[in-house]
């Protein structure tokens, strides 16, 4: 048959002969390659029945999900992003976002609606919440890959099902999510899944922590080293490596030192497997001279102090800064009103006063132990000591389990009962008559506020200066782009107020200066004079 095609192909093309010998031949070569396959996953979810949709919600869906994984939302259960709730084994305070108070929005209580539309569940939004509903867990929220599942402040932890505007009144639509869609392809967690929440902390992009914000979404490597696009490339479960959906890592207990190696494959190892001496071991700096010289210095220094030399240095500014007291300032219309800097940055709203901000920010420095203890809603406070630490990190040069850390320091004014002397759980999000954002009343709000937290409310406010101090981790700099020896052992340098230690440069004492010179120089001058003298014994 095929020489018969030949043949006549020849008689009537003759130059066509070759072009089928070549087509067959590609053919041929295809038949041998094995079927296309994905490579990033074992399961084509998009083949999968359950998933064909339509979904009406996000619970709907969740329920096909368990249909396979089966044990998932019983492990999401047990995890602290799903409690929002953490008890403190070495002081017994019960933190967690739930219960613990900022100087950012302050609190989450009254305000759930909102604030959970970054938790891993459906419909969290009052303290009837089921936290044993399986089909409440959001698996979309972590193994969304599309970048279309989005989760709107005030529908308690739902994505939009309907064409949302948003914010009321503004003109802007935010489409339904296609629940199937997004379902269809999920995988694993991302730098977008996790930055989803993680970025925005604190009520916006790099708001909250300064080495967090949407420039790690895709940085390069001067921003980040670990997570660089077009290099090594990190998402966030790459160090938080998590098991059984829990993801290692605490801002209440951080591992501020870490005296093990680095983790082996196929040994137990059940250290926090986030920290720098987990992958780079006790002794990153490989070689003699220099390399020797830095890896001494790994028992009082945290890698961070010298490897991440400013935050927000993605492009995205920080708040460092936070008045309450200043809220509520109307138009002359009786308006809201906003204010911007020459960057067009938000430095003024009248639902959250005044802030400051700050991009490139050198940090502060500080001995850190691990150990944080926070001001909880009830404890005393009192505005003549000046500052109200809301969270205080313990460590001192002495303790032997302390190591400088680099530190952002954010510092507010916020309200608080000056009668009970103590902080407040204000009722800000919400379209009712009793949230500050609705109608800037500070009474009514955190009346409302504090009788959902279960606290007593003098009908008096006041506001008082306070801080928070946040370890600072994530945006390692190139070692090229390392703090220099000179930053910080010269006087005034980055580590000028940490004490208990002796640092070369800063803590140069001219009188034991001078005596050392002497001395050498009397030692020199005394050696000198000895090879003389023996040179002229020798001459006689």
């Amino acid at each position: 048959m095929k020489s018969r095609l030949f043949s006549r192909l020849a008689r009537h093309w003759p130059g066509g002969t070759g072009l089928l010998a070549a087509l067959l031949l590609t053919a041929s070569a295809f038949a041998n390659e094995p079927p296309a396959v994905k490579l990033n996953s074992t399961a084509d979810h998009s083949k999968f029945k359950e998933l064909q949709g339509p979904f009406s919600s996000g619970p709907e869906l969740t329920k096909a999900c368990l249909i396979c994984h089966t044990e998932a939302a019983r492990q999401v259960h047990r995890t602290k992003h799903w409690t929002w709730e953490f008890l403190n084994p070495e002081n017994q305070q019960r933190l967690g976002k739930k219960n613990v108070i900022n100087n950012f929005c302050i609190s989450i209580p009254s305000n759930y609606a909102f604030c959970t539309s970054c938790h891993v569940g459906y419909g969290w939004k009052d303290a009837s919440f089921d936290f044993k509903s399986e089909e409440n867990v959001d698996c979309l929220a972590c193994h969304d890959t599309t970048g279309a599942y989005r989760k709107l402040p005030g529908l308690a932890g739902h994505p939009p099902y309907q064409d949302t505007e948003v914010p009321a009144g503004s003109g802007k639509i935010v489409k339904a999510v296609d629940l199937s869609k997004v379902a269809q392809k999920v995988g694993k967690t991302s730098r977008d899944t996790c930055g989803a929440c993680h970025f925005f902390g604190g009520g916006g992009d790099g708001v909250k922590h300064g080495d967090m914000d949407s420039s790690l979404a895709s940085p390069d490597k001067d921003v980040d080293v670990h997570m660089d696009a077009t290099g090594l490339d990190f998402t966030c479960s790459t160090c938080h490596q998590t098991s059984s959906h829990d993801v290692p890592g605490s801002r209440y207990t951080p591992v501020a030192l870490d005296k093990g190696g680095a983790h082996m494959r196929g040994k137990e190892d059940k250290s926090n497997p986030a920290t720098c001496p987990a992958c780079h071991g006790q002794t990153p700096h490989k070689g003699d001279g220099k390399a020797a010289k830095l890896n001494d210095h790994t028992d009082k220094i945290a890698c961070q102090t010298c490897h991440i030399p400013a935050i927000a240095r993605g492009g995205v500014a920080t708040k460092m800064s936070w008045d309450w007291s200043t809220a509520g300032q109307l138009s002359p219309e009786g308006k809201p009103i906003i204010r911007k800097d020459a960057q067009g940055r938000v430095i003024y709203d009248s639902k959250k006063g005044d802030f400051t901000l700050g991009e490139n920010v050198q940090p502060e420095y500080a001995w850190f132990n691990g150990e944080v203890t926070y001001t909880l809603l009830g404890d005393k406070v009192e505005k003549s000591d000046g500052v109200t630490h809301i969270n205080k990190i313990g460590g001192n040069a002495g303790d032997g389990k302390s190591l400088i850390w680099p530190v952002k320091i954010f510092r507010g004014s916020q309200p608080y009962d000056p009668v009970n002397k103590t902080l407040v759980t204000p009722h800000t999000a919400g379209n009712d008559d009793t949230a500050y954002w609705k109608n800037f009343g500070w009474e009514k709000a955190i009346e409302t506020g504090m009788k959902v937290s279960g606290a007593p409310f003098s009908g008096k406010v006041d506001f008082i200066k306070t801080d928070m101090t946040w370890p600072i981790t994530h945006m390692v700099a190139p070692k090229e782009k390392a703090v220099g020896c000179n930053e910080c052992h010269a006087q005034g340098g980055r580590l000028d107020k940490i004490e208990g230690i002796y640092i070369p440069g800063r803590d140069a004492n001219h009188l034991v200066n001078l005596l050392g010179w002497l001395a050498a120089g009397g030692t020199l001058a005394g050696v000198t004079l000895h090879g003389l003298i023996r040179i002229l014994r020798r001459k006689n």
